[in-house]
């Protein structure tokens, strides 16, 4: 049963539910525009933990257990995982699906992670390897600045290009029988690397790879942006959607009217000074759950593009002076209501 579709896109011939989610933030989070449709505000950044990357599991282990018990099935019920963070070896991930005892894969594709989370397991449902999937990913504001930029006590200052790395963790349960919405289709991003260096301009660095796979998303389901309530980006922020815009409008194609980005929507801009808005694994993934499934849910709207998008450095390549690739996978959600 052949699904794919175009170039880099595959489209189910049977679409994949969701049966249900969840989305743990932290204090600023809960402060933000979203913070009344979170499942839970976790006030103390630390969770209760000795250390950022303890609370960062612990974030995402929570998510999984508030959207196994929203879905009504228990962590055995569960036949994989896939997950994703932004710290060395995913060990964000790794130890807090440890605590929940399902089998697991490590996704890794720094923002755009829930992207590839959700796309990966909707495949293992469609092609009958597995019944239930729990797709998830996290972040956290203090081991993300710790690990790629300079740790807290250091008190550096940020640039108005720098976004601010959400705090917290969404999770997703997958099923080919029940849910709102489903997931109609999806598209693989290519790498892209226009040269950029700034570590503090994540906008600029993902830009290009979020109108590349728009761009292939349009070409392979032959559909336009009008065919979309809403085309939604991850974390490129005010600089990063203008470069967007430009780099569509030289393939002749226009976004602007429907276009929203999860960064610029998870803080308010004025009161919460996050400069370019928010980032990180669970930005998107917090967006995703606590905004964008439930107009879809609702038949608000019928029809998304979902598009997580996320650069790809590391410690090692920032100090060795390389530039900044990035990546964004497209996931086609549509609302369950007639």
């Amino acid at each position: 049963m052949k699904q794919m579709q175009g170039k880099q896109s595959i489209l189910f011939q049977n679409p994949v539910k969701i049966l249900s989610h969840a989305c743990v933030g932290g204090k600023k989070e809960g402060e933000g525009p979203i913070g009344k449709h979170l499942d839970l505000i976790v006030e103390d950044p630390m969770f209760g933990k000795e250390n950022w990357e303890e609370s960062e599991s612990c974030f995402l282990k929570t998510a999984g257990e508030i959207a196994l018990r929203k879905g009504k099935k228990k962590k055995k019920d569960v036949r994989m995982a896939f997950c994703g963070d932004l710290l060395g070896q995913l060990i964000a991930s790794s130890f807090g699906i440890e605590e929940l005892e399902i089998p697991y894969y490590g996704v890794y594709g720094a923002c755009s992670s829930i992207g590839a989370a959700l796309s990966i397991g909707a495949m293992a449902v469609n092609g009958g390897f597995a019944d239930l999937v729990l797709s998830g990913c996290s972040s956290h504001f203090a081991s993300a600045e710790k690990e790629f930029r300079f740790p807290l006590g250091y008190g550096s200052q940020r640039p108005y290009s720098a976004t601010w790395t959400v705090t917290g963790a969404g999770a997703f349960l997958l099923n080919e029988d029940k849910g709102d919405v489903q997931i109609r289709g999806i598209t693989t991003g290519k790498i892209k690397d226009y040269g950029v260096q700034d570590p503090f301009n994540m906008g600029a660095c993902m830009a290009p790879a979020a109108a590349d796979t728009i761009y292939q998303s349009f070409i392979d389901f032959e559909m336009e942006s009008v065919d979309f309530d809403r085309i939604i980006t991850g974390d490129l922020g005010a600089v990063g959607q203008k470069l967007l815009f430009e780099l569509l409008d030289e393939n002749h194609k226009d976004i602007k009217k429907n276009h929203m980005d999860c960064g610029m929507q998870i803080f308010d801009e004025e009161s919460q000074d996050t400069h370019a808005g928010g980032s990180g694994c669970a930005c998107s993934a917090l967006m995703l759950s606590a905004v964008i499934l439930p107009k879809l849910a609702s038949g608000e709207w019928k029809r998304v593009l979902f598009v997580p998008t996320g650069a790809l450095l590391s410690q090692v390549s920032a100090n060795e002076g390389r530039t900044i690739p990035a990546i964004a996978h497209a996931v086609w959600l549509e609302s369950g209501k007639e």
